[in-house]
């Protein structure tokens, strides 16, 4: 082959070659259908769960107020019982003899006083006599006096001594379900146990125990106004139990400590429950969950966003090309979307899937 041959044999390669790189250049940037969503107003409920902690409305620890053995055990753990049932007896006899020694003192002050009132009596008679001096007249009137005092002491030994009699018998200071019994008949009691004889639990309302962090506080102080405001409008809340379950019952929160402990940079709050099925147990532990609606919301699927240093980010379609685009997002969101708080417009269009592959002006249909 000459020199000439050669030559055109080499220009025409190169031009073989610049030719298949323009046609490869023009399909990378022909445009590439994606999956898009154009954005509209929707609705939403979100729910935000706390782990939260089941008490009865009131839990009241059953401690006797004298000493003595148990005669008698009147309930058994878990039974309902009303305000005014016999729960425990102690043993009576000391405190009956006490009884009968305190009114047997009654009645000697009885005859003390009315004899010293006698004595008075005749006394002021014979000293309009001018039979007696003044200071007879006196001594008697301050024995009568010391006799007077001596019933009331007598008088208020007996109140006690029949208190302490009542205080054998030991009865529900209200409604509810009883505990455990860590005593039984014949165990000494005394207010100075070191357990209680039992709990009882009025189990007709449950409250619910949870806190907040004092943003979410705070938060919330900016959403309604003020902590009575947040009380006052709150929607009601949803208790899960702890197998997983929904409680049937709806409550609502009612009170906020409106203190932040320090040791945990938290606020308590109580949420009441009714409970008359006797579903929830004192004790017990679950997820307070609060709902949010959202009305006029821009949704979006989690598939439309990437993450960006730690920002939320989507691909905004604007005159056919692809614009990287931060976005914030409500903290409860659910597992599959986003609800955008800041970053969309309705009326938007993004791209909803593939974004991944996509970057900042890539030319798509729409």
């Amino acid at each position: 082959m000459n020199l000439n041959s050669k030559i055109f044999c080499y220009t025409f390669l190169c031009l073989m070659t610049l030719t298949g790189c323009k046609e490869e250049v023009v399909v990378q940037q022909g445009k590439t259908s994606y999956k898009l969503l154009t954005l509209d107003k929707q609705s939403r409920e979100l729910t935000s769960n706390y782990s939260a902690s089941i008490k009865g409305k009131q839990d009241i620890n059953i401690y006797p107020q004298i000493s003595g053995y148990l005669t008698e055990v009147a309930i058994n753990e878990g039974q309902d019982v009303k305000q005014g049932d016999v729960l425990f007896v102690i043993e009576q006899t000391p405190y009956k003899a006490a009884l009968q020694g305190a009114k047997a003192s009654v009645a000697i002050s009885k005859a003390n006083v009315a004899t010293a009132q006698l004595n008075y009596d005749n006394t002021v008679v014979l000293k309009k006599k001018k039979i007696v001096s003044q200071s007879e007249l006196t001594a008697k009137l301050n024995a009568l006096n010391s006799a007077k005092a001596q019933l009331d002491l007598a008088k208020a030994q007996e109140e006690s001594a029949q208190a302490n009699l009542d205080f054998t018998v030991i009865k529900s200071p209200s409604d509810g379900i009883v505990g455990k019994l860590p005593y039984r008949k014949g165990s000494l009691a005394s207010p100075s146990l070191p357990e209680s004889l039992t709990i009882v639990s009025d189990n007709s309302e449950m409250f619910v125990y949870f806190s907040m962090t004092e943003n979410q506080i705070l938060d919330l102080i900016d959403q309604y106004g003020s902590l009575d405001s947040i009380i006052t409008n709150m929607p009601n809340v949803n208790l899960q139990l702890n197998n997983g379950s929904m409680y049937q019952e709806v409550g609502e929160i009612e009170s906020i400590s409106g203190i932040i402990e320090s040791s945990t940079g938290a606020v308590s709050l109580r949420a009441v429950f009714p409970n008359s099925a006797k579903k929830l147990l004192s004790g017990g532990s679950g997820n307070l969950c609060i709902p949010d609606v959202r009305t006029d919301a821009i949704v979006i699927p989690k598939t439309a966003t990437y993450e960006l240093q730690d920002r939320i980010c989507v691909y905004r379609v604007v005159d056919g090309k692809t614009k990287s685009t931060i976005i914030s997002i409500a903290k409860n969101s659910n597992d599959t979307e986003y609800i955008v708080e800041s970053g969309l417009n309705f009326g938007d269009v993004i791209i909803a899937e593939g974004v991944g592959l996509v970057r900042d002006n890539t030319v798509v249909n729409q």
